[in-house]
């Protein structure tokens, strides 16, 4: 069977401001049986594909829209380690709650506060008296700071290149207001040193990651680029509507069954080639690469970025005197393995049993992109 390129169809010309023709029901059968068509071709050489999303929109998206449901029985869909909240290591939820031990007051997105640590969360923390703000955005734990000047604020910065920048901008924005009582506890996590680590990984086998659309906005195209050259890695940026994750599917079994491994933007209306020059200056102005801890993943090499040496006023852990560990993971939890995509979340012992969204044992099941979560939301009882 001979497997040509992907026919005209209406998810080349459409609007890009809108939401429901990324849904139409005749272009996901048509996406359907192209799938189809491709998987069969492969399976008749006898190939099974494995691809890997990173990002966790797109594990949320899957999961909603029945994805696994529309593709051939030789492709599998695995989760990566592309939930900033999932990968945040126990030490640092450890150290947060260290500082609100000590008097701080803790500003932070509110996904964080149910991320277990070793011993207790951030929620357990202020049920016992702990001070701690939601915050909408970093410029209200400016606003916190600046109506609070007799205590010391903590912002809580965690996250992937996505949001890295508009984060760490806050030490500039306390800097020209000349705000003294604020710093910035750093985890900020560089995706692909993460990927890098999944293809060292013997227990994972990968062959075609579905490349995040979020992150790929700010980083482009060219960082994955080693993944497929050296790794023979075929790479789609796609975005998170369910013909865009078809269609992003589409291209990877097309350049296997072509027997090719390139990087491919489908996501073109949202990510140039070069992604976003000013996130990143503002990233290069603050920050510096640096190992840091993943959890499940352990300590990554230059995967992560740090406050510059003279913006260390601004580093709640050097002024704080704080050691970041590893932490230690709750027993029993496979979240570890979730995240590397070595097991599906039906698989650990505690899903959907002693762990829940209420009740959450490991980090997968609080982040509202966690694997756990969009499996337990809606693939709970399936197959």
């Amino acid at each position: 069977m001979t497997v040509g390129a992907l026919p005209r169809s209406a998810i080349e010309v459409m609007e890009p401001n809108y939401i429901e023709p990324f849904r139409d029901p005749a272009v996901a059968a048509a996406l359907r049986a192209r799938l189809h068509a491709l998987g069969a071709a492969l399976a008749a050489r006898g190939r099974r594909v494995q691809v890997m999303e990173v990002c966790g929109s797109h594990t949320m998206s899957i999961a909603r829209f029945g994805i696994r449901e529309l593709l051939p029985p030789n492709v599998t869909l695995i989760s990566g380690p592309g939930c900033p909240v999932c990968v945040t290591a126990p030490g640092y939820i450890d150290a947060a709650i260290e500082l609100a031990r000590r008097g701080a007051i803790l500003a932070t997105f509110g996904d964080m506060l149910h991320v277990p640590g070793s011993e207790s969360s951030l929620a357990e923390c202020r049920a016992t008296g702990g001070a701690m703000e939601i915050c909408y955005s970093p410029r209200a734990a400016l606003a916190l700071a600046q109506a609070n000047p007799g205590r010391e604020v903590v912002f809580l910065g965690i996250g992937f290149e996505t949001t890295i920048a508009p984060v760490v901008s806050l030490v500039g924005l306390a800097a020209g207001a000349q705000v003294k009582n604020l710093s910035l506890l750093a985890s900020f996590k560089l995706v692909p040193p993460a990927l890098r680590a999944v293809l060292a990984d013997p227990e994972v086998r990968v062959d075609a990651f579905l490349c995040p659309a979020h992150v790929s906005a700010i980083i482009g195209m060219h960082p994955y680029e080693p993944f497929a050259r050296d790794h023979g890695k075929p790479c789609v940026i796609a975005g998170f509507e369910p013909l865009d994750i078809l269609y992003g599917i589409c291209g990877i079994l097309t350049q296997i069954a072509e027997g090719r491994a390139v990087v491919e933007n489908q996501y073109e209306r949202v990510v140039r080639p070069d992604g976003n020059p000013k996130a990143r200056a503002v990233m290069e102005q603050f920050l510096l690469p640096a190992d840091t801890h993943w959890r499940g993943m352990g300590m990554l090499p230059q995967s992560g970025l740090v406050l510059r040496p003279e913006f260390a006023c601004y580093d709640a852990e050097k002024r704080f005197g704080l050691s970041i560990g590893p932490g230690r993971e709750s027993p029993g939890c496979l979240c570890g393995d979730v995240i590397k995509g070595k097991c599906a979340p039906p698989q650990c012992p505690f899903f959907a049993k002693r762990c829940t969204p209420l009740a959450p044992v490991g980090p997968c099941m609080v982040s509202s992109e966690g694997t756990c979560a969009a499996y337990y939301k809606y693939e709970r009882g399936k197959r």
